[in-house]
């Protein structure tokens, strides 16, 4: 046998719920600044600080849920005949060591056409440290104020 509950109890204890919530005290710096950031798919300090490691190169792919960034090639003015193209993947929502990781393709200019060519693990590990340490940068200036 079913009961039906008379939609003005559920109104009430709906608005009596809300007041609840209501007195919660606000968050402070710490909590706002956590290193789970959750508003998108991945952490949001290693999100923005993949984006601006990347900026000078032009951006494909954007996938703020799936934590995934992909640029276009990259040619550096000062070496013509060389161009790279990156992806940068954000692999979980806490601020951690591991929850980024970069790939990069390579490629140089001979005989009118494009080749690939090898890219050095330090240029992958460098680039990963510098989103780290800019996301890390950012989460203290978050919890500094």
């Amino acid at each position: 046998m079913t009961r039906l509950i008379p939609t003005a109890i559920l109104i009430g204890a709906t608005a009596a719920l809300a007041s609840c919530a209501s007195d919660k005290p606000k968050a402070n710096a710490e909590v706002v600044a956590a290193s789970r950031v959750t508003t998108i798919g991945v952490n949001a300090y290693l999100w923005r600080a993949a984006l601006d490691a990347v900026s000078f190169m032009p951006i494909a792919q954007t996938d703020s849920n799936g934590g995934v960034i992909v640029t276009d090639w990259y040619q550096n003015p000062a070496l013509p005949s060389e161009r790279m193209k990156v992806t940068v993947t954000i692999l979980d929502q806490d601020l951690r060591a591991d929850a980024v990781q970069v790939a990069a393709q390579r490629q140089t200019y001979a005989g009118g056409q494009w080749s690939d060519a090898p890219v050095q693990a330090a240029t992958v590990q460098k680039l990963e440290e510098i989103i780290l340490s800019k996301a890390r940068d950012l989460r203290r200036a978050a919890v500094a104020g």
